[in-house]
């Protein structure tokens, strides 16, 4: 994988859903949040439970997994707390205009996780045990064919089978009002997360541009993690505070690909500063309060402000110096505009997301601003209350000071800044598989860069589908 850009940067990090995409142009993949789970270790079986290799498609249409129960694996493991969850996430996307070559290609990710709920299985409250793992198939578009800084889809890694997460967390206080996470964590599953934009493939709706590409190593998040303390302190119904200390790199050393420098996820690095990083959020209506569904106020918002410093020591973009420590501030939102009056269960609903990220150390950061913006339309076809339809654009700014460079070095043309649209329709096929449909099309991409014969990288319309399955 190549970094031309800068040695800092790697994936960005969604749900059970969520694309994989690569970008030769500024190195190791730009990865967005996978799909998390819905977790439980509540599982309900039938009296009958399944026995039979494939009674479990007796009412497949209608169970929330493939494959049921699992032959009573399932209840078998709630009855001592446990959930295991599998989904996998298969999509094909390819370019019919712009970058270096036309073409599609196909990704996948099979994502596992097993949970433990302490009060279930030791009579211990509030406790929680996850352990995740990944393992991608296929390959990137982005880097094959597109050279952008905004990779296509949000599940591209280097094909791996690797430990995701591995964590424990415990609740305190009355109400469950503070709660501590300790062990290998990626940020991108608590921190910087618009909720709304999550529906989207690209990358960039899961963990921002810029920190992808100004973090040591992208930042732990999606497909890699870190050590750290997460603390969560909830002193109103309303506000919630996030603060955690991690590893200042998800890497233990400075390969410029982070997931070939820990293709198992197993290293565990203490030893490369560290990252600390705080989140104030509030939401509307507060937890537990009433609102009835007519008032005039009552469309709900979450807003999120925070930032992070990291302190290992980063290159300068135009000379051989080295500057220690690096820091951003976001800020993100999350607001319902309109609800369907005439739907009882108040899901027929239009939300307007935002999100925005900068930081004025440009000397030292491949970019300086990255933004995300859009609508979802939830129930856009009356009594399909499970499809989702979204709209929503990207931009990223590449840094005055590496233009500067490009400058300087006679590069041409100078790097300046990427902006994509996405427009996609989310349609559940049954309560455990789902397609989407997906069109993005990117402007200026790379920031404006040439491709191999000299010639202009050219905009680039992305068409694709892509598959979610609980099994």
């Amino acid at each position: 994988m190549r970094n031309i850009l800068s040695a800092n940067y790697r994936p960005a990090a969604a749900g059970l859903l969520a694309g994989f995409a690569f970008t030769g142009l500024f190195a190791e993949s730009a990865s967005a949040t996978p799909p998390a789970f819905a977790s439980s270790s509540d599982f309900q079986s039938s009296t009958n439970q399944t026995i039979a290799p494939f009674e479990f498609l007796t009412g497949i249409s209608r169970s929330g997994y493939l494959l049921g129960d699992m032959w009573g694996l399932r209840p078998w493991m709630s009855k001592y707390g446990m959930s295991l969850n599998i989904s996998e996430t298969s999509e094909v996307l390819g370019n019919a205009t712009g970058g270096t070559h036309h073409g599609a290609d196909y990704d996948g990710l099979t994502q596992m996780s097993l949970q433990l709920e302490t009060e279930k299985a030791f009579h211990l409250y509030g406790g929680t045990f996850n352990v995740s793992a990944l393992q991608y198939h296929g390959r990137s578009l982005s880097s094959d064919n597109l050279d952008n800084i905004q990779t296509a889809s949000g599940i591209e890694a280097d094909r791996a089978t690797r430990l995701w997460e591995l964590w424990y967390q415990q609740k305190f206080l009355e109400e469950d009002r503070m709660d501590i996470k300790i062990g290998q964590q990626s940020l991108d599953q608590e921190f910087m997360v618009s909720q709304e934009a999550l529906l989207f493939v690209n990358t960039m709706f899961g963990w921002p541009a810029l920190p992808s590409y100004d973090m040591p190593g992208g930042g732990p998040a999606y497909p890699l993690s870190a050590p750290g303390i997460r603390v969560r302190v909830r002193p109103l119904d309303s506000l919630t505070f996030l603060a955690g200390v991690y590893s200042g790199s998800p890497a233990p050393n400075d390969n410029p690909d982070p997931q070939q420098a820990d293709p198992s996820g197993l290293s565990f690095p203490f030893n490369r500063g560290a990252l600390a990083i705080a989140e104030l959020q509030y939401s509307y209506p507060a937890l537990g309060s009433m609102v009835s569904a007519d008032a005039a106020n009552s469309l709900s918002g979450t807003y999120r402000i925070g930032g992070w410093y990291d302190t290992e020591h980063f290159a300068d973009e135009e000379s051989s110096t080295e500057h220690d420590g690096d820091y951003g501030f976001y800020a993100v939102m999350d607001q319902m505009i309109w609800s369907d009056p005439k739907d009882e269960d108040a899901d027929r609903t239009i939300n307007f997301f935002a999100r925005a990220m900068g930081t004025p150390l440009e000397d030292r950061n491949t970019l300086d601003f990255s933004m995300n913006a859009g609508f979802t339309f939830h129930e856009p076809i009356p009594h399909r209350g499970d499809d989702t339809f979204g709209i929503g654009m990207g931009y990223a700014k590449v840094s005055n000071s590496l233009a500067d460079l490009d400058r300087d070095t006679g590069d041409i043309p100078v790097r300046s800044g990427e902006t994509f649209v996405e427009v996609t329709y989310q349609y559940e096929l049954t309560p455990w598989c789902e397609l989407q449909p997906d069109f993005q099309y990117v402007f200026n991409p790379g920031g404006g860069v040439n491709d191999d014969a000299g010639n202009r990288v050219k905009n680039e319309a992305v068409f694709g589908i892509r598959m979610n399955i609980i099994f």
